[in-house]
């Protein structure tokens, strides 16, 4: 039996675990992810989503329940952007890094990402939160959204609006 680090018994448990792991055909590590998921975000639900043409593919450990921001900035207006805001450590891009491009202006924090081949935005960078995402939740694919709150926020006035909002910039803290 080998030992050391990152090996572990699970007694009476192995016999599930081989089990699972063999009716979902998972390697061991898979199975470990699985677990370790699971258990890391209690409470949220892992959401996939991506572009119009499929070249982006992302999931996103979030609330079943949306609270979503409606910006009134330039950009957002011009897009109709409206985002829900998750920490970077809840975000994994599943494909197409190379086909991603961005803009940015003004303060150029903000890194609005956007498919090179259909042109659609799922996910960005905010300013109000350059640690995280703005994930835009009509990205999503059906099935794990339960409901969705929408919150405005004044934009045009970006500075006073996010001086005065009580947690917008706690949205992508783990």
């Amino acid at each position: 039996q080998p030992s050391g680090p990152g090996v572990f018994e699970l007694g009476a448990q192995s016999g599930r675990w081989a089990a699972f792991q063999e009716r979902h055909r998972l390697s061991c590590e898979e199975t470990a992810r699985l677990l370790l998921d699971t258990y890391e975000y209690r409470g949220l639900v892992k959401h996939t989503g991506g572009c119009h043409c499929g070249a982006i593919r992302f999931e996103v450990w979030a609330s079943a329940d949306l609270h979503v921001f409606n910006c009134n900035c330039s950009i957002c207006t011009k897009k109709q952007n409206r985002h829900f805001i998750v920490p970077a450590s809840r975000f994994k891009l599943l494909k197409g890094a190379d086909n991603l491009t961005t803009y940015t202006f003004n303060t150029h924090r903000a890194q609005h990402t956007f498919c090179k081949t259909c042109g659609v935005q799922s996910f960005y960078t905010p300013r109000s939160n350059p640690d995280g995402y703005g994930i835009a939740p009509h990205c999503l694919d059906d099935g794990t959204v339960q409901t969705i709150v929408t919150e405005d926020i004044n934009g045009k006035e970006w500075e006073k609006a996010v001086k005065e909002h009580k947690t917008i910039r706690d949205m992508s803290k783990p």
